[in-house]
């Protein structure tokens, strides 16, 4: 990346596969003049965009549009495309989001990302690019973000969320600890999230819990840091929340 400027790229993409070090690393907070996707191969990338946390495993991406000041976290031992493209020839959206990749665009991408520049603009490569950017158009939108606020009060109990995912404090104890009305902290929480704060947290736990998983944790220890009861209730949020056991997931996940 320090020898590479997408941003002085006239190619409609750009691809680079990379792999972090066994520890994680930050990238600091920087923008492109193009559109950028996040797409792990294994393990998984933390991505931080505006007032967002964006949580990117394998089987997924993440979408951050031309100009958005972000930053990203591969986890350790990671593996993973950043794939930068030309906005105006591919049909995504204006703000970031989470697609979930398909095994067809996810192979389309890793061929592209072994062939040089010169190769890229031959005919064959240039129809294949076609072809991903239709596809990408159509990819399905996920939500694994955890939304964060600039009102310091939320912020801070973000903060303390983030810290410790197994906080199982009450809205009524929240509110008490902003020394707030419940009734005012839930307004500030749907005001600022768009969320009741028991989805807020529950997209918290989903963000924390794919970084868990992904890291190697085992399903009860992911289940015990953030606080559940039981193995089986943490099961079953998950299975909810992304349509498989912690179990499933992660396999078909490192199956790639």
């Amino acid at each position: 990346m320090e020898i590479f400027d997408p941003d002085k790229s006239k190619s409609a993409i750009d691809i680079l596969q990379l792999r972090s070090s066994n520890t994680e690393l930050q990238a600091p907070i920087h923008s492109h003049d193009k559109g950028q996707l996040v797409m792990p191969v294994t393990g998984s990338m933390m991505c931080k965009v505006d007032d967002e946390i964006w949580m990117v495993p394998s089987e997924s991406a993440v979408w951050i549009p031309a100009g958005v000041p972000h930053t990203n976290t591969p986890a350790a031992s990671a593996t993973f495309c950043f794939v930068f493209l030309d906005s105006t020839k591919v049909e995504l959206p204006d703000r970031c989001c989470t697609l979930s990749i398909s095994p067809l665009v996810r192979e389309i991408v890793l061929y592209l990302s072994t062939l040089s520049a010169e190769e890229l603009a031959e005919d064959h490569p240039t129809k294949l690019v076609e072809v991903l950017f239709d596809l990408m158009a159509k990819l399905p939108r996920e939500q694994l973000n955890f939304p964060l606020s600039n009102d310091p009060r939320l912020r801070k109990v973000a903060d303390t969320l983030l810290s410790n995912p197994a906080d199982r404090r009450t809205i009524k104890e929240w509110a008490s600890f902003l020394a707030m009305s419940e009734r005012t902290f839930s307004r500030l929480v749907a005001r600022e999230t768009g969320m009741t704060f028991g989805l807020w947290r529950k997209q918290l736990h989903i963000v924390v819990s794919l970084q868990l998983l992904t890291s190697g944790f085992s399903v009860q220890e992911a289940s015990e840091q953030l606080g559940y009861e039981s193995v089986s209730a943490f099961i079953t949020m998950f299975k909810k929340a992304l349509g498989k056991s912690p179990k499933r997931y992660i396999q078909k996940s490192s199956a790639g």
